[in-house]
């Protein structure tokens, strides 16, 4: 009997308003659990979100890890009195204006001490990601708001949060944890022109070749032609680099499901409202 195709997995670098000059890129690709190795198939970019959803709701299957927070953490969410639903929470979120939202959050933090103004999720430590409620540098307070509505609109599956028959699977991912693992707390990419350096240059091409040996705890080794390899040592913004990782997240992820993991290599136990970041280790290492 022939072993079942495995589904096509995507990385995603995402924008809360994408344009032309930084739009959400998608990097698309194929694992092969056998060998290791998820080869690159090639990079779509989006200049808006209804252009990213289309895309999404086009293909039938594919396991995606995509960077953006799913959730937010418990205790602001029991503070603000939200359902403790994940679904009905993130429905409530959605209905929200920014402005509103940036009201309550600011509250909330303006009223804790210097040091422990935000809340973080159980997560945030062990994968060393930004608090969800942020909504300024970086605003991932806006991804959450903007991109998993969409996510949730095309149907997808969110495993450890709310469970779907659907062959779209969608993950929380983090690229920045994969790249400290392998190049430290150097930086590899900036928006700001006059941030873009020889020295985020060199981190970059440093950490292409690391994915490319497959030298982390991951075990996959990114397969990308020279073209590609190209396109992400140019792109100073980091963000065609970041989606492979997100794939390769992605990757990941899938192969632990093809070993029998249900819940695509996510511990078992996670708060079913605040989720996991795909990949983060159960403490910070």
């Amino acid at each position: 009997m022939p072993r079942a195709a495995l589904p096509p997995v995507l990385g995603c670098d995402f924008s809360s308003s994408p344009s032309r000059r930084k739009p959400v890129v998608v990097a698309w690709g194929q694992l092969d659990a056998e060998a290791g190795t998820v080869a690159l198939q090639g990079f779509h970019s989006f200049a808006s979100l209804a252009q990213w959803q289309e895309f999404l709701q086009q293909q039938p299957a594919w396991v995606g890890g995509f960077d953006l927070p799913f959730a937010l953490p418990r205790e602001l969410v029991s503070q603000l009195g939200w359902p403790s639903d994940w679904q009905a929470c993130m429905q409530h979120y959605a209905s929200m204006a920014r402005s509103e939202i940036r009201t309550l959050f600011k509250a909330f933090c303006d009223a804790r001490p210097a040091g422990g103004k935000f809340a973080h999720r159980a997560t945030d430590g062990p994968a060393g990601s930004s608090p969800s409620m942020k909504w300024v540098n970086p605003p991932v307070a806006w991804m959450l708001h903007a991109g998993l509505p969409r996510l949730q609109d095309v149907g997808a599956d969110f495993p450890g949060l709310l469970r779907r028959e659907s062959a779209r699977v969608a993950l929380e991912a983090y690229p920045g944890m994969l790249a400290r693992e392998l190049i430290g707390r150097r930086s590899y990419k900036s928006d700001d022109r006059q941030r873009q350096t020889p020295e985020r240059a060199q981190a970059r091409a440093e950490l292409l070749d690391a994915l490319q040996q497959g030298q982390h705890r991951l075990g996959l080794r990114l397969l990308a032609d020279t073209a590609q390899l190209q396109t992400m040592a140019a792109d100073a913004s980091g963000d065609h680099l970041d989606a492979a990782i997100c794939m390769l997240q992605a990757g990941w992820a899938l192969a632990q499901h093809a070993a029998g993991h249900p819940l695509y290599g996510l511990p078992p136990g996670i708060d079913p409202l605040e989720g996991w970041i795909v990949t983060a280790p159960l403490s910070r290492p």
